[in-house]
């Protein structure tokens, strides 16, 4: 009784606010605030390629929450693609959504030092950098360890902080707008549809996150109802920001200047208020974002091993679980992502650095496809305790365009990653072989020690 006490303070279930928030926060990183100079080139034309892929991840939250309803247990991917095609399904969407989160907050957190140095110089030392980046992982890393309680409100609190300059952009943009920004509709040499793909491959991983909610589904309160309902209102809100904050840089900034732009929220501030503070408020917004991306990241690297370490899927030791978090998946990823950001820094190696980068894209991608491939699994065997009938063609429908849209992403990656990554996940084939092979021995000893005791007690029975 005394030891449950502190848990209970410390460990939180999170209402659709949080859940919501954890989904936002963590689709929403850094990379908006120079997505409108990274899309500029296309010309307006980009805006349709916005549009296209915000149907096609709504239509992935949408199925992700009809897929927690079925099971709404922390894992979420891992979980679907386990029950719908057994273990080593399971298995290969933990190996690489794990893989994807510690390497995504190594590059989170390099890319927050960036942010960070315009508010303090930190880059004057290479030392300096490293304490930078590796303070910028741990301080998120010790929010998780201090409980869900904690997790929740950090993730909340960062998330309003964020909207806020953003908000300022998207909504005030629009009264300062001027169609003569624009550009044109469709620049450079490309055709319509060469443009519209060209630019979705620079959007397609902002939307990575979605998953965020029903992959912590067991610490979110009535999973069944809040987990579908916090995926597509968070992706929709990331979605409307992105679109909304894209659509009033546009118009506030010059096409010509805005091409050439490397922080484009900030010359839009100073274009709407005039002046040189833009860039330092756009800085620190970034900051912000970046922090809370890395809290949400951070619980969502220990709750798919956490799953699977139930399971017997991972190492047992991930299943350790203290004030609602799973402490040493949080320790274990942290430290990984610790040791590349050193790499990073210290060996020179920026160009792997950003390879291992444009790999987890792809690895992000396999649970997705996974997830989707299980829905349309349930829809098709016709089992009745699988299958709402009155809901089927929509389902199907949505479905189909989950399906659709994860192999787009995975189309995007580009080849190199795609060929790189599925090397990371045949290095995973031999954890599992590992893990299959110990569960074989363990249940061969207890069959063994059950047979024996029953040999014995028939051989008394006999005397």
């Amino acid at each position: 009784m005394t030891t449950q006490a502190p848990q209970n303070r410390h460990a939180r279930r999170f209402g659709l606010p949080v859940a919501t928030a954890l989904v936002m926060g963590n689709i929403i990183g850094g990379g908006i605030f120079l997505l409108p100079a990274s899309v500029a080139p296309f010309g307006t034309i980009s805006l349709v390629a916005f549009a296209v892929l915000t149907a096609g991840a709504i239509a992935l939250a949408l199925v992700f929450g009809r897929l927690a309803e079925r099971h709404p247990r922390t894992g979420g991917p891992y979980v679907y693609a386990r029950e719908a095609f057994g273990d080593f399904a399971g298995f290969l969407a933990a190996w690489s959504y794990w893989i994807t989160t510690w390497v995504s907050n190594a590059a989170l957190a390099v890319a927050a030092v960036g942010y960070l140095d315009v508010l303090i110089p930190v880059r004057h030392s290479t030392a300096a950098t490293i304490t930078a980046a590796l303070v910028l992982q741990w301080l998120p890393a010790l929010a998780n360890l201090a409980g869900t309680r904690y997790v929740g409100a950090v993730q909340l609190v960062s998330t309003v902080l964020k909207f806020v300059p953003l908000l300022l952009v998207a909504v005030g943009g629009l009264f300062f707008f001027d169609t003569d920004n624009l550009g044109p509709f469709q620049a450079g040499d490309h055709s319509a549809a060469g443009a519209v793909s060209a630019s979705a491959a620079i959007l397609l991983f902002s939307y990575l996150g979605v998953e965020s909610a029903a992959v912590s589904a067991g610490e979110v309160k009535d999973p069944a109802r809040n987990v579908g309902r916090a995926t597509v209102l968070g992706t929709a809100a990331a979605a409307g920001i992105y679109l909304l904050g894209t659509l009033s840089v546009f118009g506030t900034v010059a096409h010509d200047e805005l091409v050439g732009s490397t922080a484009p929220f900030s010359d839009a501030v100073d274009s709407m208020f005039g002046g040189s503070w833009g860039g330092t408020v756009v800085a620190l917004a970034a900051l912000v974002s970046m922090v809370g991306a890395l809290n949400g990241w951070t619980l969502l690297s220990a709750q798919t091993p956490y799953a699977a370490a139930k399971d017997g899927l991972f190492p047992e030791v991930f299943a350790t679980k203290r004030r609602g978090v799973p402490t040493v998946g949080v320790l274990v990823t942290v430290v990984l992502a610790s040791l590349l950001t050193v790499y990073n820094y210290t060996a020179g190696s920026q160009r792997v650095f950003e390879i291992l980068v444009l790999v987890t894209t792809f690895t992000a991608t396999v649970p997705y496809l996974l997830a989707t491939a299980a829905q349309i699994f349930y829809l098709l065997s016709g089992r009745p305790d699988r299958v709402d009938r009155r809901r089927l063609v929509r389902d199907g429908v949505l479905a189909a365009a989950a399906f659709g849209f994860s192999m787009w992403l995975v189309a995007g990656s580009g080849y190199a990653a795609v060929y790189q990554g599925v090397l990371f996940l045949f290095a995973g084939v031999l954890v599992y072989a590992w893990m299959s092979a110990r569960r074989t021995r363990a249940a061969g000893t207890e069959e063994s020690g059950t047979c024996a005791q029953s040999y014995s007690t028939s051989s008394v029975e006999g005397r």
